[in-house]
């Protein structure tokens, strides 16, 4: 029976660092903290979170930010950002930070409830030939790369917080999109001279978009370096 015990307290210890590294792996499911190694933060004030919404209505009845949490919801038949532009129903938040070079990364935690498709949820805005890099759409739950259905970046969206990183290298021309940590999406950049991220939702012709769209954000952050 000693013997028995002494064979048990040895497998047992044999064990521990492989139980140990596999709690390891999976407490850090998700983290994009190396994805941000190498980067520095970019310091923006309150004041560079631009809000854009349908120009007819108060600002209370598309936006609303507590507990860190910023809340952004539109409706398919809502008036565009401004009297003049020609663009869709959108409530959306600019990031008032223009690059024109270097290595550029966007992150934060995002959050669509169901029932919201046809929207864009996030941008990279400016190019050679039209108005963005990149968009990300939300279509049925499914994250894809602009309208493309066939392009999806990540499924099952819906009701619940995924973290995205989107760097932009802009001399490589490429954007790479990261979803909990884990690379989704490569795809060319599309030149131009200035660039900015945006977060929210933005209404699109595709697919039989909904009648309300939303999309909740925190732990927005921009990084670069050279």
């Amino acid at each position: 029976m000693a013997g028995s015990s002494s064979s048990s307290s040895c497998s047992l210890m044999l064990l521990l660092p492989v139980m140990a590294a596999a709690l390891s792996l999976a407490a850090n499911a998700g983290s994009s903290d190396h994805l941000t190694a190498g980067f520095s933060r970019v310091e923006l004030s309150e004041s560079q979170f631009v809000v854009q919404k349908p120009y007819d209505v108060p600002l209370k009845e598309r936006y609303e930010e507590s507990g860190g949490v910023r809340r952004m919801w539109v409706f398919a038949t809502d008036k565009p950002g401004s009297a003049t532009h020609p663009g869709g129903a959108r409530t959306e938040i600019k990031v008032d930070k223009i690059y024109s070079s270097g290595v550029w990364q966007f992150e934060g935690d995002m959050y669509v409830p169901s029932g919201t498709s046809g929207a864009s949820v996030m941008q990279i805005f400016g190019a050679a030939t039209h108005a963005t890099t990149l968009m990300l759409h939300v279509y049925d739950g499914q994250l894809t790369y602009y309208h493309e259905l066939t392009k999806v970046v990540a499924d099952r969206v819906y009701d619940r917080w995924i973290r995205l990183n989107v760097i932009h290298d802009v001399a490589a021309g490429n954007v790479t999109v990261f979803v909990d940590g884990e690379r989704r999406l490569s795809a060319p950049g599309q030149g131009g001279k200035e660039h900015y991220f945006k977060f929210g939702v933005y209404k699109q012709s595709h697919h039989n978009p909904s009648h309300r769209m939303e999309s909740r954000w925190r732990n927005v952050a921009i990084y670069t370096k050279p």
